[in-house]
Parts: structure tokens; C-alpha cells; sequence
């Protein structure tokens, strides 16, 4: 098979024992590629320096909301940057986290449009976050409908309704360890209204690994849990379905 880990942090702290054999578990694993996304400059930079040592590792940058409030005045500079790099594929991840309000509501809403305009200006590809707040969400991308980027709904934790309307805007919904989880009906809900086409797959390792693996670390290998649960959804062939969600993640992120 040729699974795509389309949203993962092989960067964060919690790999730094052991990223080699983690990434060696990638490479005997049928993980084809795999997307290390940032959440700040720095983090991205570490992103970028994997994606430069492993060809089958991709970048995206970008300032998570958890981090508006500490983004530098020349962040946006330093992104425009970042993203001319060849490795770097997408801007992201960018959004609004509402559960646990590490930035101010309204810096995170600056930050975020902030981020939006420049990824239309560079025609790029956005990893969006979105976390109790599809609501001012929802309203933010509908008054800029018709000149939005491609991206993704990355770990998607809206309804199956407001998925829909994520849908209308063009973009690719992406699910992770929650749809395995036992009181998940609507991420199940969610995941059963994103046709395959439209369908991504990831680990947003090294948090909430997927059951049977729950309550361990979660690494990039665990994606193949992630797919096996949405064919049964989708009453697919896993195989297929993996071709599928690769060919989409390369499409999105533009990897030929």
C-alpha cells in the first residue's frame, strides 16, 4: 500500500530519542510520504531541516492560534521565506483554537486572516485548525468565498453539516486517531459525509494514537490504523482507499 501521513509533527520533542527509528518504521511501513507541519517559525524550520534530509518527507510553516500571541512583527516576512523553499509544500497549521484560548481570540483572528491573504497572494496550499470555533470560522472564509486557497481541514472535528459546507468551499477533509475512538459518533458522522475524492488521512502523531494503540505515543506508522477504520466507513477496499487518500495529499500539497 502507499499511505500518505498528510499532517504529523516528526519535529516535536517527544521524537527526539528515537526520530531515526521512528522514521525507519516510517520507510518499512508502506508510508510513502509523510507532511511535518509547523505551528511556529521555529518549529517550522525543524520541519523543513527533516524535509531536506529525507526525500520522502515534506515541510509546511506557519504560526498554530496557540502561538499568534508570540508571533514576531516580521512573521510574515520570515514565512514568505520559508515557503519559497522547494521542500515547503503548504502554510499551516493556521486557524482558531477556542478550547483551550492560549492567544487572545482576536490576535488569533488577525494572525489567521493575516496568514489567509498571504497564502492567496503565494497560491499556496493552508492546513487549517480549527477547534471549537467552525462557527467565526465559517464566517471568516465565507466573506473571502471565491478567492480562497486549496487546504485542508486538518483532524476535523466538525458535524457532518458544517463538513458539508467545508466541502463547498473545495476543500479536503482530514481525520485522525479520534475517528477510531469508541464515543466518537460524530467524527464517524463527519467522516461518512467526505466522499473519498475529497478524503485525507493522518496521525497529527505524536498526540491521540489511534485504537488499538490509544494512550501510547503516536507516530506517522499508526496512519495505516486511520485508513483501515475509514474504508470500513466507506466500505472500501483499504488498498484502494490508500491510493486514494495518497493521491489526494499529493494533489493538494502539489508533489509530483
Amino acid at each position: 500500500m502507499l499511505l500518505f501521513d498528510s499532517h504529523c509533527h516528526l519535529d516535536d520533542e517527544k521524537f527526539d530519542t528515537d526520530r531515526a527509528d521512528v522514521i525507519a518504521r516510517m520507510q518499512s511501513g508502506d508510508i510513502a510520504k509523510c507532511m511535518c507541519v509547523g505551528s511556529d517559525l521555529t518549529s517550522s524550520r525543524r520541519c523543513l531541516a527533516l524535509a531536506q534530509q529525507h526525500d520522502f518527507i515534506y515541510a509546511s510553516a506557519g504560526i498554530h492560534p496557540h502561538e499568534a500571541k508570540d508571533a514576531p512583527e516580521d512573521y510574515l516576512s520570515q514565512l514568505r521565506a520559508l515557503l519559497a523553499e522547494p521542500r515547503v509544500k503548504a502554510l499551516g497549521e493556521i486557524g482558531l483554537d477556542y478550547y483551550y484560548d492560549l492567544s487572545p481570540r482576536d490576535v488569533q483572528k488577525r494572525v489567521f486572516l493575516e496568514q489567509l491573504d498571504l497564502a492567496c497572494e503565494l497560491d499556496v496550499p493552508v492546513i487549517f485548525h480549527i477547534r471549537d470555533a467552525h462557527g467565526d470560522m465559517f464566517d471568516l472564509l465565507r466573506a473571502r468565498n471565491g478567492r480562497l486557497p486549496a487546504g485542508v481541514i486538518h483532524c476535523c472535528s466538525a458535524s457532518a453539516e458544517m463538513v458539508r459546507e467545508y466541502l463547498k468551499m473545495g476543500f479536503y477533509i482530514s481525520f485522525a486517531g479520534p475517528v477510531t475512538f469508541k464515543n466518537a459518533a460524530g467524527v464517524l458522522s463527519a467522516a461518512q459525509a467526505v466522499p473519498p475524492e475529497r478524503l485525507l488521512i493522518e496521525t497529527d502523531s505524536p498526540y491521540m494514537a489511534p485504537v488499538p494503540l490509544r494512550g501510547r505515543r503516536n507516530e506517522p506508522a499508526f496512519v495505516r490504523y486511520i485508513l483501515e477504520k475509514q474504508a470500513q466507513l466507506h466500505g472500501m477496499d483499504a488498498q484502494e482507499l490508500a491510493q486514494i487518500t495518497h493521491d489526494n495529499a499529493c494533489r493538494l500539497y502539489r508533489i509530483h
